[in-house]
């Protein structure tokens, strides 16, 4: 709607009821699976029975709450390395992308561009296999060849931050060439007009200016590792991940442990979303 234009009553009150409904039906499914995870039963469904802090500090089975089972903090555990290595690496590569495609001309550039661009519009579970399968190929060669076994190229954490990064990476360079496409390359120039060297120029003008931008990146990165399932499904091994290990679980039968681990990822994921909303401020 456009403030400007002169609106009738009765399509405002349309406008703001479409809104509201809007807005309920995205926020009423997390309403519902906090709310359980208080509920005093062992099952996350209705009637209500009660409040219980046991699904989040229980120690005893049944009620083993989510700050005691081992298993899902584990794989919290690797959920959180496998975000950070992915992370590090989108925002390595996506800076250095962006610098590539930002300054530099060169042949085939747009060809390159549409390539990185391609993850993204392919499904995760393909990438995933076409991963597993390429992966699994050279392996399967280097033991046929030499006797060797590659077990870093079988189902595993290795592949599971290959799988997350080839996607990721591309979601990185995007947010950080958007920044630095607004930069001004009369400061480097003034810098080393001064004497500066190139290198120092970048350093010490150009990567503060982008901080911003790559800080955003790093946390859409790491939230955007942290749940990704489908690409991790076909990639990983024994050490699984949170949205696997929580995948598991619901196929032997749902507790409100799932949903007390529910609740702690969207307090988590909601302080870094805000995080990164401050540091687009700062950017503007």
């Amino acid at each position: 709607m456009i403030p400007t234009i002169p609106q009738s009553r009765a399509f405002k009150s349309i406008y703001a009821g479409y809104i509201t409904l809007f807005f309920i039906y995205l926020a009423a499914p997390l309403v519902v699976v906090s709310v359980f995870a208080f509920n005093d039963s062992l099952f996350p469904s209705l009637p209500w029975n009660g409040f219980t802090l046991d699904w989040f500090f229980g120690d005893t089975a049944p009620r083993k709450g989510l700050f005691h089972e081992e298993p899902i903090l584990e794989s919290i555990g690797v959920s959180v390395f496998v975000a950070l290595m992915v992370t590090t690496l989108s925002v390595f590569v996506g800076t250095c992308n962006a610098f590539l495609f930002e300054r530099e001309n060169f042949p085939f550039k747009n060809v390159l561009y549409i390539l990185m661009l391609l993850p993204l519009v392919i499904p995760g579970i393909i990438l995933g296999i076409s991963i597993l399968v390429f992966s699994n190929t050279i392996a399967n060669a280097v033991e046929n060849l030499i006797g060797w076994d590659w077990e870093i190229l079988r189902p595993g954490l290795f592949l599971v931050v290959l799988g997350q990064f080839s996607f990721i990476t591309t979601i990185a360079t995007l947010v950080i060439s958007a920044r630095l496409r607004k930069f001004d390359l009369t400061l480097e120039e003034a810098a080393m007009n001064l004497g500066a060297s190139k290198w120092h120029a970048v350093r010490t003008i150009t990567l503060p200016y982008l901080r911003p931008a790559m800080i955003g990146a790093g946390l859409i990165a790491f939230l955007m590792s942290f749940e990704n399932f489908n690409t991790t499904l076909m990639l990983v091994g024994s050490d699984a991940p949170l949205t696997i290990t929580m995948f598991d679980r619901l196929r032997e039968g749902s507790t409100p442990v799932l949903n007390a681990v529910s609740l702690f990822l969207m307090i988590v994921s909601g302080m870094l979303a805000l995080v990164n909303v401050m540091m687009q401020r700062e950017k503007q």
